[in-house]
């Protein structure tokens, strides 16, 4: 179960759509489609989930799974994804049974992994070539952004396209942004988590100060998170890494895979990234201690 948590939808017309990838992001998302009213067609490599989704929401309108990428996107206006990386992404549009293969002209594949923004442009290209449309579209949020379908969506592609696939979109959202053109919301991602890396490290320190000197550091957190200091980070993780939990949120192998994709960026653009580099390499000391897992504040127990 997914553990979603309805809301308030905003009206919007009831489209046919599909989502490729169910895992902890994209099956409250598909469920988010479902509830607000839009016909769903789910797919998932392990069939077994897709069917699972399929059970929970069978009270809204004609949810199905299909075996294949092209068969799940055959009829959508909107294909929706969320997978693990350039790879995975390619091998759910590309090839005989790819969605590309089965999406009718005009529609508009939606891609919601964090990827690299050349695999967006790649596949941008294919898509145009095909008729199609694509935006790419990385989220922020975690999940329990995307299962309160409150996520934030940072979005590249073409302006009027983006537009006619926000109002299915905002199901899931509470923004949905376009950045500029295709690849636009790749690096969009790759900023938020360039500040997403630094910040966790310096709350890591700060925590980790904190106890050394023997203070009360939830009363410490309390009292500067009403300052300049404040931060989400603050307010969500930093009790949780004084108690010393980290099973939850983003796992420390994900961030990994992001900021990989960050300092590969980097190295085409010039953009001089020193502690986002070494930030990089404290995770690896995190897998190494078998943090793989691990919500990404773990970054504190380097530090114990």
């Amino acid at each position: 179960m997914a553990n979603i948590n309805p809301k308030t939808y905003e009206p919007a017309p009831a489209r046919r759509v599909a989502f490729l990838g169910l895992g902890v992001m994209g099956y409250p998302m598909a469920g988010h489609l479902a509830l607000a009213g839009h016909s769903v067609t789910v797919y998932n490599r392990s069939a077994a989930k897709a069917q699972a989704w399929c059970e929970e929401f069978a009270a809204t309108p004609a949810p199905k799974h299909a075996p294949t990428p092209r068969e799940a996107a055959k009829d959508a206006d909107i294909v929706f994804a969320c997978v693990g990386n350039d790879a995975d992404l390619r091998s759910i549009t590309l090839g005989a049974d790819g969605a590309f293969a089965g999406m009718k002209k005009g529609a508009t594949f939606v891609d919601h992994t964090t990827a690299s923004a050349d695999v967006a442009r790649e596949l941008s290209a294919a898509a145009k070539a095909l008729g199609l449309n694509f935006i790419d579209a990385p989220v922020s949020g975690g999940q329990a952004g995307a299962q309160n379908g409150m996520l934030t969506v940072m979005c590249g592609g073409d302006a009027a396209v983006f537009e006619a696939v926000k109002p299915a979109a905002m199901a899931f959202s509470r923004a949905f942004t376009l950045m500029g053109e295709v690849g636009a919301g790749q690096l969009t991602k790759m900023v938020n988590q360039i500040a997403i890396a630094g910040l966790v490290q310096g709350l890591s320190e700060a925590v980790a100060f904190g106890q050394r000197a023997g203070l009360d550091v939830n009363l410490v957190l309390d009292v500067i998170g009403k300052g300049a200091a404040q931060s989400w980070q603050m307010d969500n993780r930093g009790k949780t890494m004084v108690a010393d939990k980290f099973d939850f949120g983003f796992a420390v192998d994900w961030m990994r895979k992001d900021l990989g994709l960050v300092l590969d960026e980097a190295k085409r653009n010039g953009a001089k990234l020193p502690v986002t580099a070494l930030v990089d390499q404290f995770y690896a000391d995190v897998q190494e201690m078998g943090g793989q897992r691990w919500d990404t504040s773990s970054l504190v127990k380097r530090l114990r």
